[in-house]
């Protein structure tokens, strides 16, 4: 790799492997030491093609969610199977990984900024913009870039544009599913709202298990699957459909019980 070698972003990818590194190596108690990330799936990983993969997930804090994907995906094409143990693994990271995220949140000061550089693929949220409710057209340099970061690799999205659990699916995810064809790869994940601050940023609790659940690839029919078949086929890949919504609570109402047991005791 010469050293000044860029992305199509245009971003130099020796910058871009350092700081990786650094932010891994710096991240990476908060997800094996002040607590736990139990892997499910990771095996799938090293499986897939170097590039036009898509990988969607459930959304709980702005940072914290990227930062761990990034140190499983590279922990499991170096052949570490559902663990992150040795920070080793990112010595040499796959370089062309990619996630979404709103343009006004990666411009909102120096973190953000330093985590667009390792692997942003930033755009402007027709839904919502500086806190409030906003109507946009889709831009099409947008739906480019989203295109072009597939062309050259892996891209993680939440689909559901947003922090807050079971929040509607955003259709652009399925458009841009039917235009790029990519292998989509589901990702379920919990834990992470109760460790960490909604940014991702401070630790907000010790000692809570967190959990990523990586799945199979969706099926998928590109041709003849509609807009809103995709976005029912993502609402149960990762567990958002409403549906859910009554088994977490009643999950929630058996914990509430146990606990409850336990202080009778």
């Amino acid at each position: 790799m010469g050293l000044f070698k860029r992305n199509p972003f245009g971003h130099i990818l020796f910058v871009k492997k350092w700081l990786i590194r650094i932010l891994g190596t710096l991240s990476h108690r908060r997800f094996r030491g002040f607590n736990e990330l139990k892997i499910e799936g990771s095996e799938i990983i090293k499986n897939l093609p170097d590039k036009n993969v898509l990988f969607i997930s459930n959304h709980q804090t702005y940072f914290a969610d990227v930062v761990s994907m990034f140190h499983v995906f590279n922990a499991s094409l170096k052949g570490r199977v559902d663990s992150i143990k040795n920070v080793g693994y990112l010595w040499q990271p796959k370089l062309n990984m990619y996630f979404i995220a709103a343009k006004e949140t990666m411009t909102s000061g120096l973190f953000p900024k330093i985590m667009a550089y390792a692997g942003s693929v930033s755009i402007e949220r027709t839904w919502r913009s500086k806190g409030k409710d906003v109507k946009r057209q889709v831009k099409m340099s947008d739906i480019s870039k989203i295109g072009t970061a597939l062309n050259d690799g892996w891209v993680i999205t939440f689909p559901q544009g947003t922090t807050t659990p079971f929040k509607p699916i955003r259709k652009g995810t399925a458009f841009i599913i039917k235009q790029y064809k990519p292998i989509v790869i589901p990702i379920v994940i919990d834990g992470f709202r109760r460790s960490f601050d909604k940014k991702g940023l401070r630790i907000k609790k010790k000692n809570i298990l967190q959990s990523m659940e990586i799945k199979a690839p969706l099926d998928i029919d590109y041709e003849n699957d509609t807009p809103e078949d995709i976005v029912k086929k993502i609402e149960y890949a990762i567990e958002q459909h409403p549906s859910f919504l009554k088994v977490i609570s009643e999950e929630e109402l058996k914990r509430n019980n146990e606990l409850n047991k336990k202080r009778e005791w």
